[in-house]
């Protein structure tokens, strides 16, 4: 009985009950989202509430402004996000892709997303299967399914008794379900949504659509997984909540203080308030979003997208790096490695820019003529591919013939025939390719020449090649015999094929190696073809034997832990087993990062420290997992983006140091001119101007410094490093109590000899704006005088030699910031309007100028701390 397929009501009906067959995606936050979240963080809040006070006070401009650099924060947060989902969204493919269906008995074409279970669809080369099908016509069909199972092989599929039995002649299921015995238990009767039908036709029910089918469930799975902050997100959130508890605590006290002092408790309140914005470290955040923010925009323009921007820098923790074979380490793209005959041979990684030997035409010309000029079988385009190269400009490319007839793959003979018509002979000419035992059983070789031949296939097999033996024959008489055998064949050659492994990967992992980093391969290949990969990548093949998947089921957790100490290659890995060793690794203590692009990478990626996924090869569902996204699938970008984690992590630890050393004076300028009976000589309008313009400027700049000539060549920092660690901590304490003491210094001097207030607001506030840079240019290394740091990498962070900053080794950004910010300084000392808003009297120049004198006094400072508390030798600067 025949298959008619669904009616238009039952497949109505159906998709109503099923939904789509697409697989749900991130959806990213919306703005009214983004500002919720924003309208929570405590610096929104102070600012609120200050410019509450001051429009209570009257002074309206004060609380225009303050409410203003709001607006700046939620611009850095909205543009940021929308940028990186813009990327991902041209990573996807929106289009639907259309299906030929069979319903009602007639064919039609309807988008993929549309179809459900009971459809019966119709499959040819180059069709992307739509959903999880059962076979129930299949001709020489092969599907690439690396994607899935990362073999890089096409799969031959075919009917089996349970698909061959099954409802090819029942009626479809109408209740949306499908029974699972009815599902054939052997995976060569069912074909996977999301593989590419390589050759051949065939007809398929759909068993399973979007979430339900195998590519859907491997989805659905990564719910569970992964999501856990970095450490330096844990790290940053426990030190603001600590030290806002307590600079509330002192606020609070002060306005307390000030208010039973003075009887102003209005004023007492904004001391309280400008206190707690002082003390309130709520810019670490802010800087550190600019900081990684900016990171990702860099890694962004090298061609590595950041979906989460923190794993930037706890990629410079890495010690261990899984890689995919498939399309990671290798092209997934066959290329002809080998050729052979009894009489010459050619490799291509000997021989890449010399001519084919004329004893070698002959094999290669027959081996195109036995493939389809317009191929989908990887194997046939990489043969093509390389008759145009190697036979150019001979006689050997026959564009002119006409194909006659052919004799397709079968499982009873794994051999292929094409019988071509050449335009100036009679007879016709037929080329062979196939197994190599299937060729040699056509050309009915001795004993002696099949022992030869099944010595190099041995030969060739060993270092992980894919063989294909070619053969020929010429046929005078009018009708074609009805089989392959009865053509008298002649045994040409062979021909061996490889996935490459591409070409920047040896150079990558070596320098993955010397940055001490451990590269292990997790593939579905066979030992053979992944030993040989690895050897050729120039992963460490010495330790260890590889493991296979077989071997892993067998593996205790306490076994494996043994075997992970000394194993570099995995193979015949099952999706879930990718999964376990990469939990193994983590379980031993190990930073792992992930590298994959198919769908049974995803669950890995997500339970990785660092997921990262091919972009352009890589699936939707990698790229969900992904914490980065390699756009041009470029392995050296992964080195790339390990120097920038590097990077991150130095320079930012620089950052805070800075940011701990301003707030000393910030905060003590705060509290000691109320306990000194002075007046206020920081309000919140010079607090926001130092902390959201000048602090980011100032990460901005330290962002952007080159990476340390060694960094490279160093091993991965401890996994439980800390970012305010001790050395941190002291170092901004000493600069910023040493700048305070100039501070008070400088007001006090200047109260005395102006008798202005103001004056001597402005004069102690332009020091202390001016310090800031000094802070900043001192703190650009830790272990050379700020005079003879000089850049031994592009701010970008490549780190070649020669492409450092100029203008005497300062960082360009540097001096744009400081430009803008002594700009900004002229602006409020110039103009009377701002400089009545900052409260400031216009100093005289001979002020001005012995401001700049004690400026260059704090610079001396800073460097006998940073002298004092110098790293050891070897350490990173």
């Amino acid at each position: 009985m025949q298959a008619t397929g669904l009616t238009e009501t039952q497949a109505r009906e159906q998709l109503a009950r099923e939904g789509p067959n697409e697989l749900p995606v991130s959806r990213p936050r919306s703005v009214l989202r983004l500002l919720a979240d924003i309208a929570r963080e405590p610096m929104f809040l102070l600012l609120v509430a200050c410019g509450a006070i001051y429009l209570v006070l009257g002074n309206r401009n004060d609380a225009l402004m303050l409410l203003g650099f709001v607006f700046v924060v939620m611009g850095i947060t909205f543009v940021q996000q929308r940028r990186t989902e813009r990327s991902l969204e041209a990573l996807r493919d929106m289009s639907s892709p259309q299906a030929l269906v069979l319903r009602e008995g007639k064919t039609r074409k309807v988008p993929g997303r549309e179809l459900v279970c009971g459809d019966i669809v119709l499959l040819a080369e180059g069709d992307r299967v739509p959903a999880d099908m059962d076979l129930l016509e299949a001709a020489n069909l092969t599907v690439d399914e690396s994607m899935l199972s990362g073999e890089s092989v096409p799969v031959s599929k075919q009917l089996t008794a349970a698909t061959d039995t099954s409802a090819a002649a029942s009626p479809a299921p109408v209740d949306g379900k499908h029974d699972e015995q009815e599902a054939s238990s052997d995976n060569a009767g069912r074909v996977f949504s999301g593989t590419l039908v390589t050759q051949g036709t065939a007809q398929g029910r759909v068993v399973a659509t979007g979430e339900r089918s195998a590519l859907g469930r491997i989805g659905k799975s990564l719910e569970g997984l992964g999501g856990e902050d970095t450490p330096i997100q844990n790290e940053t959130r426990k030190v603001v909540k600590r030290v806002a508890i307590i600079g509330l605590l002192l606020a609070a006290g002060l306005a307390l203080a000030y208010g039973v002092s003075t009887g102003d408790w209005l004023h007492g309140l904004l001391a309280g308030l400008t206190l707690a914005m002082a003390i309130l470290p709520e810019e670490l955040p802010v800087v550190l979003t600019l900081f990684l923010g900016l990171g990702a925009w860099r890694l962004a323009r090298e061609q590595v997208l950041a979906r989460s921007i923190p794993a930037v820098e706890l990629l410079g923790a890495t010690t261990v790096l899984c890689v995919d074979k498939t399309g990671t380490l290798t092209a997934n793209r066959m290329a002809v490695r080998r050729l052979w005959t009894p009489a010459a041979s050619y490799d291509s990684a000997q021989a890449a820019d010399k001519p084919l030997g004329e004893d070698l035409h002959e094999v290669l010309e027959f081996a195109v003529l036995a493939s389809h000029r317009r191929a989908f079988d990887p194997m046939e385009a990489a043969i093509g591919a390389a008759g145009q190269r190697l036979l150019a400009h001979t006689e050997h490319l026959h564009a002119d013939w006409t194909l006659v007839d052919d004799y397709p793959l079968s499982p009873e003979m794994l051999a292929m025939s094409r019988v071509w018509q050449s335009p100036d002979l009679q007879a016709r000419m037929i080329a062979a390719k196939g197994a190599p035992e299937a060729i040699v059983d056509l050309c009915h070789m001795d004993a002696t020449r099949h022992a030869a031949v099944a010595t190099q296939v041995a030969l060739m097999a060993s270092a992980g090649l894919r063989v294909l033996g070619v053969a020929r024959a010429s046929l005078a008489a009018p009708e074609l015999p009805a089989e392959q055998h009865d053509f008298d064949f002649e045994f040409l050659g062979l021909i061996a094929l490889e996935d490459p492994v591409r070409p920047e990967v040896p150079q990558a992992i070596a320098e993955c190696k010397a940055a001490g980093i451990r590269v292990v391969m997790i593939t579905g290949d066979h030992p053979a073809t992944a030993s040989s990969i690895a050897r050729q990548a120039g992963l460490n093949t010495e330790s260890g034997p590889p493991i296979t998947g077989t071997e892993l089921a067998t593996l205790s957790e306490a076994e494996l832990d043994k075997r992970l100490a000394d194993t570099h290659i995995f193979c015949r890995v099952q999706p879930e087993q990718k999964l376990r060793l990469v939990q193994a690794f983590r379980a031993r203590g190990e930073v792992v990062a992930m590298t994959g692009d198919g769908v049974n990478d995803a669950p890995a990626l997500k339970a990785a420290h660092i997921g990262v996924a091919m972009g352009a090869r890589g699936t939707d569902v990698a790229r969900e997992a992904a914490a980065l996204v390699l756009l041009n699938d470029d392995f050296t970008a992964l080195v790339t983006a390990v120097r920038y984690g590097r990077r991150v992590f130095a320079n930012l630890r620089k950052a805070i140091v800075f940011v701990i050393a301003v707030h000393v004076p910030i905060v003590g300028l705060s509290i000691l001119p109320v306990l000194l009976g002075w007046p206020m000589l920081l309000m919140p309008v010079h607090i926001l101007f130092l902390q959201l313009i000048i602090d980011p400027a100032c990460s901005v700049v330290f962002e952007a410094e080159p990476l340390e000539p060694d960094a490279m060549r160093q091993p991965p920092r401890r996994p439980d490093a800390r970012l305010f660690d001790r050395a941190v901590l002291v170092r901004g304490l000493w600069q910023g109590a040493g700048l305070l003491a100039l501070l008070l210094g400088v007001f006090a001097l200047t109260r005395t000899f102006s008798g202005s207030d103001e004056v001597a607001r402005a004069l102690t506030f332009s020091v202390l704006v001016l310090s800031n840079l000094g802070l900043i240019y001192a703190n650009r290394s830790w272990n050379r005088p700020a005079l003879l740091v000089g850049g031994t990498g592009a701010p970008g962070g490549t780190g070649v030699p020669g492409t450092g900053p100029k203008f005497g080794g300062l960082n360009p950004t540097f001096l744009w910031m400081a430009l803008a910010t002594l700009s900004l300084l002229a602006i409020v000392l110039a103009v009377p309007a701002v400089r009545a808003l900052f409260s400031f009297a216009q100093p005289s120049p001979q002020l001005l100028l012995a401001g700049c004198g004690a400026a260059l006094l704090s610079l001396v400072w800073f460097e006998a701390v940073k002298w004092r508390l110098r790293p050891r030798a070897g350490a990173a600067a």
